[in-house]
């Protein structure tokens, strides 16, 4: 007797592939870090946020043990949504909890106020925002501290509506938790099936985004608006036709552009590797003109955005939006600028670190465009490279875009830039092109690299040496005296702060001493904490004395050390 056969059985029903259910069960683990904090500051204070964090870690729990032994890929698409959904919740507990916002919150809200009262938004300092314990102050090599608002006006926009929900920075901390949750959704749903938890994963289970989101970074609402770009990039204008979906995408990346100025930074990357593909494809002139129409419906929001801020006052306006580049925050990050920072005492050529970032920046886009078919997967993730150059090179700038490289990872792999547009000049294509390109290549990096060198290689250009030391009690400093030798040939204008550990501090005031010290010269300066008194840390702690100049731009550091009153 013949045997039946069996019917083929649906994808949904499936056994899962063994990576989705570990994929699934990493995102849900994932939920764990930070959960406990959050739900032990709301135990004191909110219980109802309490209970909630409770039936989440229920929900934590059931996940993962379904996770682990359902049977089909449709439950355990399912088990992906249950996961999402925990997560959000999650999330809006911790903005519940923590939702005033930190220095860029505190800014935007106040933008938004102006705003709305029909003020000037760019240009105006406000010193009284910098009082609160979470809301940190940005010093200048000038010697004060930077209070105006310095971000494209999008965030300000959607903050104005908000204002209601509470003061401080929350209604600037909405938003960003709004646009990091939309935009999970939104790259949950558009990623394949089998990797929507990597998007839980990502966006929201390490924490770092969420919390970035309840600062009120306005960093994170040019992220979510970049997600639905990044997804499938390689693919826009396909045919030589943009259809909704690429229209959709201009607009958000004009929004983007229009929300931080992070998204400037990667959207050259993105333009060059849409032309080069699209090249491929449809030949150079059908290749521009698609090009030219996603560009130009990009411009054109990220410029409507813009319309009221221009027209009411442009020149500051433009200062406002390119602040981060001209104002002329002290060093500060995890790059290389912690060669000067924190093991040479200094340099007197921190410009350079700047002509490196910049120079790294032109040459990372160059070699991009020479080697596309390589390196187009790394269009989201090669740009943050320059930074780690820059005088402000700290982790976030890098961390706070890493969904983009999920995205990327997923749906454009190398294949969708296998027939990609190279060029390929003339000694570029002899016998001897694998050396002539690797010879250029080392070429485009070499003006980076010097630059460099140049600027972790300086000398701190003022010696220095604590003289006295007053102090108010055994543990409190009130006066300091120092003597500063110039050792260059330039006349520096030195402003002082004393650190304690990593970081930057307030400067102190000098109430003696010339204001300018002399090439070549020795003059005794006595400094004052701004507060009037500062308190010595413990033993275990570094104390650094740092003196910066911001015409040209240096810092001399000395370790400090008062037997008298430690």
């Amino acid at each position: 007797m013949p045997g039946r056969r069996s019917r083929p059985q649906a994808p949904a029903l499936e056994p899962p592939a063994q990576w989705h259910r570990v994929l699934t069960l990493l995102a849900d683990m994932s939920l764990f870090i930070g959960t406990r904090g959050i739900w032990t500051s709301a135990a004191s204070h909110r219980p109802a946020v309490a209970a909630v964090i409770s039936v989440c870690y229920v929900s934590i729990l059931v996940c993962g043990v379904l996770t682990l032994s359902v049977r089909t890929t449709r439950a355990l698409v399912r088990l992906d949504l249950a996961v999402l959904l925990t997560a959000v919740v999650l999330v809006l507990c911790g903005w519940v909890m923590m939702h005033d916002g930190g220095d860029e919150a505190v800014l935007t809200a106040q933008a938004a106020r102006e705003l709305v009262a029909g003020h000037t938004v760019y240009g105006r300092p406000w010193p009284f925002l910098f009082h609160g314990p979470n809301v940190a102050l940005t010093p200048t090599f000038y010697g004060g501290y930077d209070f105006t608002y310095g971000y494209p006006p999008l965030t300000t926009l959607l903050s104005a509506p908000l204002l209601w929900i509470g003061h401080q920075g929350a209604a600037a901390s909405a938003v960003g938790t709004v646009s990091l949750l939309t935009g999970t959704v939104v790259l949950w749903r558009m990623l394949p099936v089998p990797w929507r938890s990597a998007a839980t994963l990502c966006c929201l289970g390490f924490g770092f985004l969420p919390n970035y989101a309840r600062l009120g970074y306005p960093a994170i609402t040019g992220l979510a608006l970049l997600m639905p770009v990044v997804v499938r990039f390689p693919r826009i204008g396909r045919g030589g036709r943009l259809g909704r979906a690429g229209i959709a995408r201009a607009v958000c990346l004009g929004a983007a552009c229009a929300a931080q100025q992070l998204p400037w930074f990667v959207t050259p990357f993105l333009l060059a590797a849409v032309y080069a593909v699209r090249r491929g494809e449809l030949g150079p002139r059908r290749a521009a003109l698609v090009l030219l129409r996603f560009t130009g419906i990009a411009a054109l929001v990220w410029l409507l955005i813009n319309t009221y801020f221009v027209v009411q006052d442009p020149g500051a306006w433009l200062e406002g939006i390119a602040l981060p580049l001209t104002q002329g925050a002290v060093l500060h990050g995890q790059g290389l600028v912690d060669i000067s920072l924190y093991l040479t005492g200094g340099s007197d050529r921190l410009d350079w670190y700047g002509h490196a970032s910049l120079l790294l920046a032109a040459a990372l886009l160059a070699l991009f465009v020479l080697f596309v078919r390589r390196l187009g997967p790394a269009a989201t993730a090669l740009p943050w490279c320059a930074f780690y150059l820059a005088t402000r090179s700290q982790d976030g700038y890098y961390l706070m875009m890493t969904p983009l490289w999920l995205a990327a990872a997923i749906t454009a792999p190398a294949a969708e830039f296998a027939g990609a547009w190279q060029p390929r000049p003339r000694p570029f294509t002899g016998r001897r092109r694998r050396a002539a390109l690797a010879a250029a290549s080392a070429l485009l990096v070499v003006p980076a690299a010097a630059s460099a060198v140049l600027a972790a290689t300086g000398t701190p250009p003022l010696r220095m040496a604590v003289v006295e030391a007053r102090g108010v009690s055994g543990r409190t400093l009130s006066r300091l005296t120092v003597r500063v030798t110039n050792t260059g040939d330039t006349a520096l204008t030195p402003h002082f702060m004393l650190t304690r550990g990593q970081g930057m501090a307030r400067y102190w005031t000098r109430i003696e001493g010339p204001a300018t010290v002399a090439a070549h010269t020795t003059a005794k300066l006595v400094l004052r904490p701004p507060s009037g008194y500062w308190t010595l840390p413990g033993k275990d702690v570094e104390v650094r004395l740092r003196a910066f100049t911001a015409e040209p731009q240096t810092l001399s550091t000395i370790h400090v050390t008062l037997p008298p009153l430690w």
